[in-house]
């Protein structure tokens, strides 16, 4: 199984690249920090990180002089976090990490672009996405929280203390 997800690093400065006030989990506000997207590769004999970008804001990306500073190559635009994750799992499956699955939290689930490619890679996926997330299909279009009624849906705990999560599956016609 391939794992997507970003994670945060607190900075004091302003020269690191990438580095700015944005939110990241790891502190669970607003910080000065550097972002990067990674990829963990796990199996049944163990886990490791495979890959990884690092996050670059428009205000770096337009700012070529502090990108240059930083060492940044002129060719790097920007690119959101769902963009940086999508090439992370084409350059794994293009390597041959034998990933049968992808799973990621609802920052990448609610992205259609990055379940989309997974379709298309023919990769299975457990994504979180938010409850106002629509899903559409030949069936109709709903929120997620008004799944169908065939729809297996379980409580399940997860994580630091007690968040509830809804877990919901539900075979759709082809988009």
């Amino acid at each position: 199984m391939l794992i997507i997800d970003d994670t945060g690093f607190i900075k004091k400065g302003t020269t690191s690249a990438g580095v700015g006030r944005q939110y990241t989990g790891t502190s669970g506000k607003i910080d000065n920090c550097q972002i990067g997207v990674f990829a963990a590769y796990a199996t049944s004999s163990g886990r490791a990180l495979v890959d990884r970008e690092l996050y670059l804001p428009k205000a770096w990306t337009s700012d070529r002089q502090r990108c240059r500073a930083a060492k940044i190559p002129d060719e790097r635009g920007f690119a959101t976090k769902g963009e940086l994750a999508r090439d992370i799992v084409r350059r794994c499956l293009t390597a041959g990490l034998p990933a049968r699955w992808v799973t990621a939290d609802e920052a990448y689930g609610q992205d259609w672009h990055f379940r989309r490619l997974l379709e298309q890679l023919d990769v299975g996926y457990v994504v979180a996405v938010p409850k106002s997330q629509q899903i559409k299909s030949l069936a109709g279009i709903w929120l997620i929280d008004e799944a169908p009624d065939d729809a297996a849906a379980v409580l399940r705990r997860r994580g630091q203390g007690a968040r509830v999560c809804d877990w919901a599956a539900a075979k759709l016609p082809p988009t």
